[in-house]
């Protein structure tokens, strides 16, 4: 009896949402074209990354070696927006990430997907708020942090800020009103500020290059005490040249330059807003990645050649370095450009977040109350409101460095979750109760759809059969149950196994750069493993299905993104994770209590369940 009430309390865990995409009507209004989408992409992801951390990472962590940081934290981006891509065109539906998850792997994965995607969007649109409200300060003179910490000092090191900020608080309150609103209108406001944004970031490009000493990227400790008057503390400075702070400094610059890249998926929870969701997501995707990629690398290039990375000014490094090489004007040119950059952020860091809720609500794991559309903005107004009033109180306590670190494991989660359900279900056989058709999939000669069935339940047939020879080649052209079985099991162990090898790297990189014979066996035997079960991934039969959009190179491309957004997650502190448990278990409360109970899945089962009964029941009383 316990065995059973468990295995029915795990099925319920693992159980995946069905889909039918052949009805195309939604409750939102589809307004948003492939050029907003990408305006949407870019304006939120160019924010307080360049004109902000980049100032602080480069200072504290990698110097001018900053320019790798980004290459490598774009890499990894771009590997994620790919597998969002393939994602944007097979499910065209809200839900982002989340959805994917439900589909591909199931609620209890779904769940902690959107729960991280929360966790994302309300830090990153707190921390943004707080950059505005810096780099606007900064502007004045800093008479606002002046005047607050003063009179109102509430620091608590590394989880308060030193005083409240009553204009972030504000800013955010202002944005959450236009997003309820409508979206035509924020998508209007949003492009004329990205456009601004861009001008501002050629300007600075361009700029940097003229006025930039390479000498910048090879200095000495000589030239830092010349240039810092400094009395033989060497901290700041580490070893000098284009690496002052080693591998080690690359790493985990390239972990923490990963935030400057948060924000593309945003696109992908347009799915019932954007005209033509299969064709545009992965578009504004991929031209929103690479628009981004190309500004943070001009950018942080050119900061650290206008000026040594030791004197970089944290809070508004791009002003303060125009200042350095005393061409004011363009000091000023840069704030203002700077303020639309972060409000172009904020923007896409508001947008998609109460759409995720809104997704998680209607599904029924949040509570119900979440999932209202207004009939008039066509947005999910209650849910806006709750989580524009929840960032608002973020952004007015909570230090950016806190809010940052914590944000970026989320949302490396969510998208190593992804990357792995690309894997599975390219691997799946089709479910005959969920549809991932179009409209004009549907339209299909129903001939050629009886003969594709025939052939696949005769494939089936063969082959469903497990045998250690089916585990390493299957003779179909088809997956089958027992070859997707086999890629979400090898998904599973891989993703283990290169957990083991992240944690290796991360604390072990030393002894094995120096030769260490233990570290680097084990480490070999852990990558000969994932090779195998990746070559066994690679031999089951893919899913033929035609979409607009898929991942190249499978299976290897995702599983690399998996391995490297896991190595960045390796890199934070344990602080850091303490304070991901903390949200992960108030997550699970929730969902154990009230989720896992009232989702629809749980009632179309309690229905289906409670209906056989009822017919047995009347048909015996007529008889």
């Amino acid at each position: 009896m316990n065995c059973g009430v468990l295995s029915s309390f795990g099925k319920k865990l693992i159980r995946r949402r069905d889909l039918d995409l052949s009805n195309e009507q939604s409750s939102f209004a589809r307004c948003l074209t492939t050029l907003d989408l990408i305006a949407l992409g870019v304006g939120s992801t160019l924010g307080a990354g360049v004109y902000v951390l980049a100032g602080e990472f480069a200072k504290e962590k990698a110097g001018p070696s900053i320019v790798l940081c980004f290459l490598a934290a774009a890499l990894s981006s771009v590997l994620a927006g790919l597998c969002y891509a393939e994602f944007g065109a097979r499910v065209p539906k809200t839900g982002s990430a989340y959805l994917y998850s439900y589909v591909t792997v199931g609620e209890i994965w779904a769940f902690t997907t959107g729960w991280n995607l929360i966790l994302s969007y309300v830090l990153g649109t707190a921390s943004v708020a707080r950059a505005w409200s810096s780099n606007f300060d900064d502007i004045i003179g800093n008479h606002i942090k002046n005047f607050f910490i003063e009179r109102v000092n509430i620091k608590v090191e590394n989880v308060l800020a030193e005083y409240p900020d009553f204009f972030a608080l504000l800013l955010v309150l202002l944005l959450t009103v236009l997003l309820a609103v409508g979206v035509s209108e924020s998508a209007l406001v949003n492009k004329v500020f990205t456009a601004v944004n861009l001008l501002v970031l050629a300007f600075v490009i361009l700029s940097g290059f003229l006025k930039g000493d390479l000498k910048n990227w090879y200095l000495t400790l000589e030239d830092y005490n010349l240039t810092s008057n400094a009395s033989g503390s060497v901290g700041e400075f580490g070893s000098g040249g284009f690496a002052p702070f080693g591998f080690s400094g690359v790493a985990a610059g390239a972990a923490a330059c990963f935030y400057a890249f948060v924000g593309f998926d945003c696109i992908a929870t347009t799915g019932e807003e954007a005209k033509n969701p299969q064709r545009s997501i992965p578009i504004g995707i991929i031209v929103s990645l690479l628009v981004c990629f190309v500004a943070y690398f001009g950018v942080s290039a050119a900061l650290t050649l206008m000026m040594p990375y030791f004197l970089l000014n944290k809070d508004s490094p791009l002003p303060a370095a125009f200042g350095h090489v005393v061409w004011e004007p363009a000091r000023y040119i840069v704030s203002v450009g700077s303020l639309c950059a972060l409000s172009t952020s904020l923007l896409g860091s508001m947008f998609p977040m109460p759409r995720v809720i809104y997704a998680m609500a209607e599904d029924g794991l949040l509570f119900k109350f979440l999932a209202s559309v207004n009939k008039r903005t066509k947005t999910p107004l209650i849910a806006t409101i709750v989580s524009g009033i929840v960032s608002a109180i973020m952004a007015f306590l909570f230090e950016l460095k806190v809010l940052v670190e914590l944000m970026s494991i989320g949302t490396l989660l969510a998208y190593s979750l992804v990357a792995a359900c690309v894997v599975i279900l390219r691997y799946q056989p089709e479910r005959p109760n969920c549809s991932f058709k179009t409209t004009e999939m549907v339209k299909l000669n129903k001939e050629d759809n009886e003969k594709t069935d025939t052939d696949l339940q005769v494939t089936m047939t063969k082959n469903d059969k497990f045998s250690i020879r089916n585990l390493v080649s299957q003779s179909s052209d088809v997956p089958t149950k027992t070859s997707g079985r086999i890629v979400y099991g090898c998904v599973s162990v891989i993703s283990i196994l290169f957990i083991f090898m992240c944690v290796i790297l991360g604390q072990k990189l030393g002894d094995i750069l120096t030769g260490s014979p233990i570290w680097i066996t084990v480490l070999s035997l852990l990558s000969a493993a994932s090779a195998a079960v990746t070559f066994i991934i690679w031999k089951q039969p893919e899913s033929k299905t035609h979409l607009s959009f898929k991942v190249p190179a499978l299976p290897m491309l995702p599983l690399f993104s998996v391995f490297v957004n896991l190595y960045f997650m390796v890199q934070f502190t344990a602080e850091t994770w303490i304070r991901f448990a903390i949200w992960m278990v108030l997550g699970f409360i929730i969902y154990f209590s009230y989720g896992i109970w009232n989702s629809t899945e749980e009632k179309e089962q309690s229905s289906k369940e409670g209906n056989s009964p009822a017919i047995k029941d009347h048909s015996a009383t007529v008889v």
